[in-house]
């Protein structure tokens, strides 16, 4: 028996207790995310402080680009200069050229209720949904305005900001709730910043605030994790911290160490592992938001706690330095599945989660292996930096004992999608039409984008051909379409099950270019993937 089995079992019979109440309502630590301490010192005379974000509408003159002649107040900013009694439009005049998409400009005392006003410009009046763009930029204008303006009162430390809609409640508070939130939870109590309270203003849509906030806090967990120094997320120190998380809102969980992988025959996941002192776990979430008996949807998420390629080491630096980041399915998955239970969606979920370090340990599987997965296909191990593949197999392998609705796995695979679009979108593979049309439909609605690519047989090839006696191939032959190829190694593991496969390498890390977003992990496409959870929960059921 292992030496962390009984307490792994210890800790899961801790946590089940805590775990019997399911909130009916949209849990509320959201609030604890965006609160100051109060024992944290020098806070006192923040706290004090209030600011209030407000929006414009700019539409320039062919004649002076700098003109304010065509500045449009929303209805809300615009009942706010009446009530300043036009003190709030002097000032924004004084201080001279007009407003652009995401440039905010502060105002100090325009009226006595709020002591600081940041207004933002949104833009174009007329923003919308752009087919070429393949997003809702009237919203996307939002959350970069909001943003702007959440951290330039987050800047001078106000403890309250108070925003307006801008007309999209959801999006105004997705776009606080990212700008604010900075990985700090090693730093010095006294340097912190400060992370203000985030109020409504003048709008009553509570609950699309309430929604937009739960969304925010979901990839700010996602992006805490994976910001999180690898040596305090070892597969077990993972696991405790999801636990942590998600025991608060009624998910049962089940933990699986080295014995039970290797009763199960998961050779594949198990021969990545074995290069680690830390030993493998495979995490098991549970929700049920109906009827038991309904088939599941089941999610897969890659849960390497650090990516060293094992024997075959990154040559660069920064693949190194970004090894960490590598858990970004692992925390999708849980992030979703928080941020599902809060809002108590109507649907079953299972979440897969195989955690482990991939490192060039005395034990490490070494190229020219032959590893044999769970459901029985024996993969050469061609290059071991491609180790997510092996991890993913016999977890989507497991996940058909469960005839789900679907599966879904998040796993960062290939670098090349980097190549292939930048930041700008996650890489989607899908058997299914359907599935494809619902996770494009809720990237529109979030701004955080998705692009489908093709799952031909002539990728299979790369795959299947020269393995040299094995059935499979874990690292793609040839020197091109690496991504589309490790899709393909990924459909022998899912028999005739509806599929969808996200590649997040390219969005894992984030560059500083999104204006609400700061420069570190992304915790993408958390967002979408929760949206799409909703937007199937609210679909009638099929006849």
């Amino acid at each position: 028996m292992s030496l962390l089995e009984p307490a792994l079992k210890s800790l899961a019979r801790r946590q089940f207790v805590r775990m019997q109440a399911t909130f009916p309502q949209i849990n509320h630590a959201w609030v604890q995310d965006f609160s100051i301490p109060d024992h944290c010192p020098g806070t006192e005379a923040a706290t004090a402080g209030k600011a209030l974000v407000l929006g414009i509408y700019s539409i320039c003159d062919a004649d002076n680009s700098n003109s304010l002649s065509n500045v449009i107040f929303t209805p809300t900013a615009g009942k706010y200069n009446d009530y300043s009694c036009q003190n709030l439009f002097k000032q924004l005049k004084a201080s001279g050229s007009s407003l652009g998409l995401g440039e905010a400009r502060m105002f100090f005392n325009v009226e006595p209720s709020f002591p600081i006003t940041v207004m933002v410009g949104l833009g174009n009046e007329c923003y919308g949904y752009n087919k070429l763009e393949q997003r809702d930029e009237a919203k996307e204008a939002v959350r970069i305005a909001v943003g702007a303006g959440c951290r330039a009162a987050q800047d001078l430390g106000v403890g309250k900001v108070y925003i307006e809609s801008c007309g999209y409640t959801e999006a105004a508070a997705e776009g606080a709730g990212l700008s604010l939130w900075l990985y700090q939870d090693l730093k010095n109590k006294k340097k912190r910043k400060v992370i203000p309270h985030l109020g409504l203003y003048d709008d009553c849509d509570w609950t699309a605030w309430q929604v937009g906030l739960e969304k925010a806090a979901a990839q700010n967990l996602a992006r805490q994790l994976q910001d999180a120094p690898s040596n305090l997320t070892t597969p077990i120190l993972f696991t405790m911290m999801a636990l942590d998380e998600l025991c608060k809102t009624g998910i049962s969980a089940e933990v699986r160490v080295e014995n039970w992988i290797v009763e199960n025959r998961m050779d594949a996941f198990l021969a990545v592992a074995k290069g680690s002192f830390e030993q493998p776990i495979f995490l098991e979430l549970i929700y049920n938001g109906c009827d038991p008996c309904t088939p599941p949807i089941v999610l897969v998420g890659e849960g390497i706690t650090y990516d060293s390629g094992g024997l075959c080491l990154k040559r660069d630096p920064l693949d190194l330095h970004l090894g960490r980041g590598d858990i970004g399915g692992a925390a999708s998955i849980i992030a979703t599945l928080r941020s599902v239970a809060s809002m108590n969606l109507p649907i079953n979920v299972r979440a897969l989660i195989p955690l482990c370090e991939n490192m060039p340990g005395a034990g490490a599987f070494k190229p020219g292996d032959i590893v044999r997965a769970m459901n029985g296909k024996n993969i050469l191990i061609e290059n071991t930096e491609f180790e997510g593949p092996l991890l993913l197999a016999d977890a989507l392998s497991y996940a058909q004992k469960y005839k789900p609705k679907f599966i879904m796995d998040v796993a960062s695979l290939t670098r090349e999608t980097q190549y292939l679009m930048g930041t700008a979108a996650t890489s989607v593979f899908t058997n299914d039409d359907n599935l494809w049309a619902s996770v494009k439909a809720a990237s529109i609605h979030t701004g955080d984008r998705v692009w489908r690519l093709p799952l031909w047989e002539v990728y299979d090839e790369q795959v299947s051909l020269g393995s040299n006696g094995a059935d499979l191939v874990n690292s793609p032959i040839g020197d091109h379409a690496y991504t589309s190829a490790a899709a393909a190694f990924l459909t022998h593991f899912i028999c005739y099950n509806r599929w969808l496969h996200m590649d997040t390498t390219a969005v894992m890390h984030e560059t500083g270019e999104t204006s609400y977003l700061r420069k570190g992990m992304s915790g993408r496409p958390t967002r979408t993937i929760v949206e799409m959870m909703a937007m199937l929960a609210c679909r009638p059921p099929e006849c």
